[in-house]
């Protein structure tokens, strides 16, 4: 009997560059997005994470390499075919960043009049589906300033589903949350990934709950990727910068000091013979 044939990734990046200027972001980047699964993109601070995310969604434009999309390469799109990709896609950006002036019903009922023509009556049903797939249609009339930090997190994620996207991009999820929020935030991203058919990528430092809902893990420094593949690959890496940033060790190739002189040059000390 034949075995199933692995579904082609949703996001495919090859021998990706990315600049800042003159700082490297991203060198020669190559990583998959599994099609239906979470993905964890996970790294030191400073590793190209959040960068990563706004190459898959065309934010910014590669000095060189490829941004697959369902197959498509998005790097040489125009501003039309961008945004009919974008389309495609929704973003939970990090601390929710809810429209402070609307209320939680129209924060979410946002991308639906934004996007499409549908009749009020209809965006009512579909906004309040969404409110209630993460747990707060009591809270649609509230306002941003009214809601907790966890709660702005799953209003968020709903805008993010509010068109029934393909690909959900989630920056920092769990930053800044009590456990409790935590966990209901991870476990909403797993339930919603799996009940809607998503596929989701998110980036976190947080590894326990990460790695619980994950199905695959990408880990970046430096633009580079160190590791990626299913949770038990990465748990069983021996490579030196997995094993630190996995078991949060303060010894490692990620060192405390900040390169820099020696020490008796700056300070004008001589070796005593």
């Amino acid at each position: 009997m034949r075995s199933a044939p692995t579904p082609t990734p949703l996001v495919e990046i090859r021998h990706l560059h990315f600049a800042y200027g003159d700082t490297p972001t991203l060198s020669d980047l190559s990583l998959t997005v599994p099609r239906g699964k979470v993905t964890a993109l996970m790294g030191p601070m400073g590793g190209g994470k959040t960068t990563t995310l706004r190459m898959i969604g065309g934010e910014h434009r590669a000095s060189a390499g490829q941004v697959l999309f369902d197959g498509q390469d998005i790097t040489p799109m125009d501003r039309a075919q961008i945004y009919a990709v974008r389309r495609r896609m929704g973003v939970m950006f990090q601390f929710g960043a809810l429209f402070a002036d609307l209320s939680v019903f129209d924060n979410v009922a946002f991308p639906l009049r934004e996007h499409t023509d549908l009749p009020e009556a209809l965006i009512r049903h579909i906004v309040l589906m969404k409110l209630d797939a993460v747990g707060l249609r009591g809270a649609r009339d509230l306002m941003p300033s009214e809601v907790s930090g966890g709660m702005a997190r799953r209003i968020a994620l709903a805008r993010a589903i509010a068109l029934d996207p393909e690909l959900v991009m989630v920056d920092e999820p769990f930053s800044g949350l009590d456990p409790i929020s935590l966990r209901t935030t991870a476990r909403l991203i797993r339930q919603l990934t799996d009940s809607l058919g998503l596929t989701c990528i998110f980036v976190s430092h947080e590894t326990t709950e990460s790695l619980a809902i994950a199905d695959h893990v990408i880990l970046l420094d430096s633009g580079r990727v160190v590791e990626q593949g299913p949770v038990e690959q990465l748990r069983a890496s021996s490579h030196p910068l997995v094993h630190q940033y996995l078991h949060a060790l303060p010894d490692g190739p990620i060192g405390f000091h900040y390169p820099g002189s020696a020490l008796d040059a700056d300070f004008g000390l001589v070796a005593p013979r």
